[in-house]
């Protein structure tokens, strides 16, 4: 059976491993719903992006993580083991990489609107780069930093107006954006004098983010030659050169067998080169360039296992699997109608044989994890593998009909271990008054 990620098979018991660990064992082990995440998928992921950038641009970049798909107090301690940086957006997200102990001078930290809390924390942990969103931002943390006697290191967002061919609600780079200065407006260019003017700012460099599940590099490089011709005028109009550009994320992966995304070393290879051509053609300073990857990183290393509690066929209409998890755990099928590759467990060597709906447990008619999905012949107390979840689940999941949150648990050689408690009873009601 081929499978959509490369830590996924089936051992002598026809079970379904991850990282070679048997997933009906884990299921029996910590119970479900349950997030099982390969770390040395996680790793190897870190691993071929940085080389990425060793290889096509000289190692002068920075690899960071985005930890929106993903955070928790592991992952970051994974990250700053792997030397990696990591891209936030949001004080929750600061505090939790702190606590892990992670070196925030190799954070960018991102968001529209961002409060003077979570400005004011990241003077005061070090952040290494704050990405400015608007010019209402600007003064805000000019005035922070100010106050406290520091300079704020900045890169600029900007909205490059590049359509990267995604869903409408993953699209970031056009002009229609509520992200960053708009660089067809001229909006940019009054940003980047604003803050060239501004005393306790240091503008390192600019920040564009095109998307999310993109599935070539066109779009990229676009992004890519655009940005590199506002970097030209900002240096024939201001005799201003940028130290830092930050290229974002949004490499796509493989959700199902219809995904055909390049391996994304092709991604730094086709920048790069535009870059170093566009640098020796103008006589440009080449940037520093940073990239975050957090889906692809994070996703297929990740998996969410759940019992089937029940079976509705009705007849030339549909079957319906109900499962013990759903939209509270995994909210992505609602959302963006996103695609996933499934199957049973403990039949993993077995073919897919039935056409269902796979359905979950809140009150809600919407509340599916996917539709027509092929699956193995499937009967109440199997246990249900969904592929390529280790982004954008347990991070965007929620209480829903005061459902608890699953656990989480890392495999690493062989072995798992419990990273992310499974939520109590008592933790639903623990802020209630």
């Amino acid at each position: 059976m081929k499978f959509v990620s490369d830590n996924l098979g089936v051992n002598e018991q026809g079970n379904l491993t991850i990282g070679n660990v048997d997933t009906v064992k884990l299921a029996k082990k910590y119970g479900t719903p349950l997030y099982v995440m390969d770390e040395d998928e996680i790793r190897k992921n870190c691993q071929m992006f940085q080389k990425s950038i060793d290889t096509y641009y000289d190692g002068q970049g920075m690899v960071c993580y985005a930890s929106k798909a993903f955070s928790c107090k592991e992952i970051y301690r994974v990250m700053q083991s792997e030397n990696m940086g990591i891209d936030m957006v949001s004080g929750g997200e600061l505090y939790t990489a702190v606590q892990a102990g992670f070196d925030v001078s190799k954070a960018c930290f991102h968001g529209n609107n961002k409060t003077d809390a979570e400005l004011e924390m990241t003077l005061e942990y070090g952040v290494g780069r704050i990405v400015v969103d608007n010019a209402y931002e600007m003064e805000r943390l000019n005035r922070i930093a100010t106050k406290k006697g520091v300079v704020a290191p900045i890169l600029l967002r900007i909205t490059p107006g590049v359509d990267a061919h995604t869903h409408y609600f993953i699209r970031t780079g056009q002009i229609d954006s509520k992200f960053g200065f708009t660089l067809e407006t001229g909006e940019a260019f009054e940003a980047v004098q604003r803050a060239i003017a501004c005393d306790h700012l240091d503008l390192l460099g600019l920040h564009c983010h095109i998307g999310s599940q993109i599935l070539d590099t066109t779009g990229f490089v676009a992004g890519a030659e655009t940005m590199m011709q506002f970097i030209l005028q900002l240096k024939e109009k201001l005799n201003f050169e940028i130290r830092d550009l930050n290229l974002g994320g949004g490499f796509g992966i493989c959700y199902t067998q219809a995904d055909d995304p390049p391996t994304y070393d092709i991604y730094m290879r086709d920048v790069a080169a535009i870059i170093n051509v566009f640098c020796t053609d103008h006589q440009l300073k080449r940037p520093f360039i940073l990239i975050e990857p957090g889906r692809s990183i994070a996703a297929p290393a990740g998996i969410t296992l759940y019992t089937v509690g029940g079976k509705k066929t009705i007849p030339n209409v549909r079957t319906y699997v109900s499962v013990d998890g759903g939209m509270c755990d995994n909210p992505r099928y609602i959302l963006y109608q996103s695609a996933y590759d499934a199957l049973v467990a403990n039949k993993a060597d077995k073919p897919k044989t039935e056409i269902v709906t796979i359905a979950g447990k809140c009150c809600e008619s919407g509340d599916l994890i996917g539709e027509n999905m092929e699956i193995q012949s499937v009967d109440a107390g199997d246990i249900i593998a969904v592929c390529a979840t280790g982004a954008y689940n347990y991070s965007m999941s929620s209480n829903y009909n005061r459902l608890q949150k699953p656990a989480v648990i890392f495999i690493k050689n062989g072995e798992d271990r419990l990273v992310v408690k499974r939520e109590s009873l008592d933790d639903l009601i623990r802020c209630d008054i």
